[in-house]
């Protein structure tokens, strides 16, 4: 049978149903996934060693012709298969348990080459259970010359039976290049036959990095393709209805000369860039990055009164019902002198503000009589019917909602026309690594603090420490000042990786415990939501002096003050995580102080946590994180697909700038790709298997 890519790869010869259900368990089910099935290193067996050179330890190959031959049933009932190896140097001895093939496959006579770890045979180097083919005119070894692929493996498939069955298929599929030949002429890439060779089988290792090379960029063009296309669809949309900045100058002006505070040059650039949006007929699709603090809700809460001067509402959208709440009281304190009215709508809180008249002249019909601003969690998407004249919708931290909920958010509004879309994260990322992880949202950033703001003091604590720092946080609460005590699980947990790690209820019993004049309380996210309002509320008012808390506080809640932040286990969180969590105080006009407390005395991670000490600056840390630990812990990385890409490295800031570069200049002679067939339906199959990863 002629082989294809989409062929299942139990049509692939040798391969048969059990084979093809292993082969499953690695996420390979056709042909094209076998190809795709890279090697994670490569085993160097490029020497030919002569057997009088061989040295016990080391690894090595040697090829030869078999002199002796046995066949051995012990008296445990096992087989045993005994070779003696010549060339022109000397002999060797190699030995096999329990596989009585062999007796098939060797002879006496028979040229082969080993290949693996050379063993102590009494003082004589020997082979246990090698690497071993026959040698055959005309057909160079796969397993034990040469750079050898090893791959991810499953139960009862080796790397050998990958090798066998991925050079079978390289030498009868017929495969189709689907880039643009002027792309891989540009970027001196090889072809897709060529990669394909050179990443399984490599001639050297520079011959499997260009292949390496190849394939990153087809990965991350193929994923810009995807964004900038997403855009060109976006594009394509209408807006419910008008909104003019030139119209309402004048009130807008006055709303932000009456706010308390003066707006960084940072707000005001992103600010003009999202009024500017607002006026088009198309669908605003903006991405607000501001490191915490820097003040993205009051730019969103200028988008959404101009929205209303024009007739429209807002919805905003928050991942918790604390961080709903916190933005509903904001919202409240700037909007409703205004005449807005707001409204909450979370699983547990439905609360609807009631301003005073309608200073600004605008007339509403009477079947809008209803709130101008909903804010609210997931819940909502379960509010019954639909919400009418939604001029723009804001999202708060996007990646926690899924894309089928934003999906349904817009089903919410009228069908036919989508509202302008502004997205916030105080998660910040490397503006390259943006471009491609965002290439569908225009990028406004916020990378200015406020005037006044003070740095947070920041300190790693060794556990030596820990009696006088808890000693101090007590003094501090006995001050007036409120501390947070972060801790990564709610239980203790019993895996042996996370023995060291403090649970949150655990700590709560220390605390309370060890400060009886001082009113510890205690946030998870196993509480009840009347039970977390309860907590926060009380938090707030400055009843509750020190918080032990999860996580959950690590966006969006403010508490001015709130002067220390305690994080246990520092190690376990990314810098970006911590960065998040210090963002939590610091909001007044105190100095505030961030302790890192770790067990670990790795000096890698103590370095790592010591950069907090240093770096104040979101942006920073994003890059220093970026190095350090990978792309997994930044913002959008898992939910926009890019953890499935499999050979691209996310820190390479040269590939990013290329394939994006390469997709924009090909889109730009042929949107519509239909000069790139090959092209157009293999990105096809890269957006879907994007949505829906084996």
């Amino acid at each position: 049978m002629k082989l294809d890519w989409q062929s299942p790869v139990s049509k692939i010869p040798y391969v048969g149903g059990i084979s093809a259900r292993r082969l499953e368990r690695l996420g390979v089910k056709t042909v094209r996934d076998l190809l795709y099935h890279f090697p994670f290193r490569y085993q160097d067996y490029s020497q030919i060693t002569k057997i009088r050179l061989l040295t016990p330890g080391a690894d090595a190959a040697v090829q030869g012709t078999i002199i002796e031959l046995s066949n051995i049933r012990t008296r445990g009932r096992k087989f045993l298969t005994k070779a003696a190896l010549a060339d022109e140097s000397g002999a060797i001895e190699a030995v096999w348990f329990n596989q009585p093939y062999l007796s098939r496959t060797l002879k006496k006579g028979l040229k082969i080459g080993l290949a693996g770890r050379v063993e102590n045979f009494g003082g004589r180097p020997g082979f246990v259970n090698p690497e071993f083919e026959v040698l055959k005119e005309g057909f160079p070894p796969a397993h034990t010359a040469g750079l050898v692929p090893v791959y991810p493996e499953t139960a009862r498939l080796s790397s050998k039976w990958l090798r066998n069955r991925i050079r079978s298929v390289l030498d009868s599929v017929k495969i189709a290049e689907f880039l643009p030949r002027e792309q891989i002429k540009r970027y001196r890439l090889p072809t897709l036959p060529e990669a394909w060779r050179m990443i399984h089988f490599p001639a050297s290792f520079k011959e499997a990095e260009e292949a390496r090379r190849r394939f990153a960029f087809e990965e991350l063009f193929l994923f810009n393709l995807r964004s900038l296309r997403q855009r060109q669809e976006w594009e394509k949309r209408r807006v419910p209805l008008k909104i003019s900045y030139a119209e309402h100058k004048e009130r807008i002006d006055c709303f932000i000369a009456n706010l308390p505070f003066a707006l960084t040059g940072a707000q005001k650039t992103a600010l003009e860039e999202i009024l500017a949006d607002l006026g088009r007929d198309k669908p605003m699709n903006r991405l607000l990055e501001g490191d915490v603090g820097s003040g993205k809700t009051v730019v969103a809460a200028i988008a959404a009164y101009l929205t209303y001067l024009c007739g429209g509402r807002t919805i905003l959208m928050a991942p918790t019902e604390i961080l709903a709440d916190q933005h509903f009281q904001t919202l409240k304190v700037l909007l409703e002198p205004y005449g807005i009215k707001i409204a909450l709508h979370t699983s547990h809180k439905r609360t609807t503000t009631e301003p005073s008249r309608d200073n600004t002249g605008i007339q509403k019909p009477k079947e809008e009589a209803e709130s101008d601003l909903w804010v609210g969690t997931h819940a909502l998407f379960y509010k019954k019917g639909r919400f009418e004249r939604v001029g723009l919708v804001v999202i708060d931290e996007q990646h926690r909602f899924g894309v089928e909920q934003r999906a349904q958010l817009f089903q919410k509004a009228k069908s036919g026309i989508t509202p302008h879309l502004l997205t916030l994260t105080a998660t910040p990322i490397p503006r390259t690594l943006a471009l491609t992880v965002h290439g569908d949202l225009d990028l406004s950033i916020l990378d200015e603090m406020p005037p006044g703001r003070k740095r947070v003091k920041t300190f790693v604590v060794p556990s030596q420490k820990r009696t006088a720092g808890y000693q101090w946080i007590r003094q501090q609460a006995k001050a007036g000042n409120q501390a947070f005590v972060i801790c990564p699980l709610i239980e203790k947990s019993e895996a042996e990786s996370m023995r060291q790690v403090k649970a949150a209820t655990r700590e709560f019993e220390t605390l309370a415990e060890a400060m009886p004049d001082v009113k510890v309380d205690l946030l998870h996210g196993k509480l009840s939501a009347k039970e977390k309002s309860r907590v926060m509320d009380s938090f707030k008012r400055g009843e509750t002096q020190v918080l032990v808390s999860t996580p959950v506080v690590e966006v969006g809640i403010d508490v001015p003050n709130a002067t220390v932040m305690v994080i246990e286990a520092a190690e376990r969180f990314g810098l970006a995580s911590l960065h998040q969590l210090r963002g939590r105080v610091g909001r007044g006009e105190k100095t505030s102080y961030c302790f890192l407390f770790t067990q670990e005395e790795s000096p890698d991670v103590f370095q790592r946590l010591k950069s907090l000490e240093k770096i104040a600056n979101g942006f920073e840390l994003a890059e220093l994180d970026l190095k350090r630990r990978g792309p997994g812990e930044i913002y959008g990385i898992k939910q926009h697909g890019l953890t499935e890409l499999k050979v691209a490295d996310l820190t390479d800031a040269e590939m990013l700038k290329i394939a994006r570069d390469a997709a924009q200049d090909l889109l730009r002679i042929d949107p519509q790709l239909s000069s790139h067939p090959n092209l157009d339906r293999e990105l096809f199959r890269f957006s879907k298997a994007l949505v829906e990863p084996n």
